[in-house]
């Protein structure tokens, strides 16, 4: 029975009915289209450490100011200029000169491909580091992520400028949340391009947090492809981290 059981499975969904690819992916990923992508993280220069420091002495001594500012702020964003800050308008300035300086630098090399896993059922099977996303599943008939802790609904779409930590860069994204007496799990997925459409975003990231207040599971991923350029498929499980960093500062024309 068990040796039955893989060609049938890949027998069905090869007889899948065709279906168009769902409009949040359209323009950005093929069905069955291998696309070379890259996990990364965006850092500005060394020099602004010396200012990431004073604001967070600030941020201790003032918890409450810092708390009421920041959830008015543009998330992933630079805090407006305030002497609560602990900087001086000539610091604060400096600041953004480097925070404008920032760079994505690829950490791995993996691969995407959108695959129809279902007649109503989408999957990003990505290869390396990012493979936890292939436990996902989209239904397009219900505009829904699925992963074993529940279904991620869809929320505002992003629109973030070029201030941004990702810089300027659109897209759709979905979240699940939920608590418990034993935890608080949070689950966001989203999917854009950046504002000079010459880079496509896949952006996910788990949290679970116990009762106590511990950080059982943190896991974010940042993973940057070209539009338009294809890859032949690589081997399961290629881990393969890039040779040669090749920075590129967000579009000048976007987790957000």
């Amino acid at each position: 029975m068990k040796r039955l059981f893989l060609p049938l499975a890949a027998a069905m969904v090869a007889h899948l009915p065709a279906a168009e690819v769902p409009a949040v992916f359209a323009g950005l990923l093929e069905k069955d289209t291998p696309v070379r992508a890259q996990i990364g993280i965006v850092m500005p220069p060394p020099e602004i450490e010396k200012y990431v420091v004073k604001v967070e002495e600030a941020a201790r001594k003032n918890p409450e100011w810092f708390k009421q500012t920041s959830a008015k702020a543009k998330p992933g964003a630079p805090l407006p200029f305030d002497e609560n800050l602990g900087l001086t308008k000539e610091e604060y300035d400096e600041y953004l000169k480097l925070w404008a300086a920032r760079e994505f630098k690829p950490k791995e090399d993996v691969a995407i491909i959108l695959r129809q896993s279902g007649a109503d059922q989408w999957s990003l099977t990505c290869t390396g580091t990012a493979a936890t996303i292939s436990t996902l599943r989209y239904s397009a008939k219900d505009d829904v992520f699925r992963s074993p802790n529940g279904d991620l609904k869809r929320i505002e779409d992003i629109n973030a400028d070029s201030s941004s930590i990702l810089g300027a860069w659109t897209g759709h994204e979905w979240r699940f949340e939920e608590e418990n007496t034993l935890a608080k799990i949070k689950e966001n997925i989203a999917v854009g391009q950046y504002a000079d459409k010459k880079f496509g975003l896949l952006v996910y990231r788990v949290q679970e947090i116990s009762s106590e207040g511990t950080r059982l599971l943190d896991k974010s991923l940042v993973i940057r492809f070209a539009l338009g350029k294809s890859a032949p498929e690589p081997s399961s499980g290629s881990k393969e981290p890039a040779t040669k960093p090749a920075p590129t500062k967000p579009a000048p024309a976007k987790k957000k």
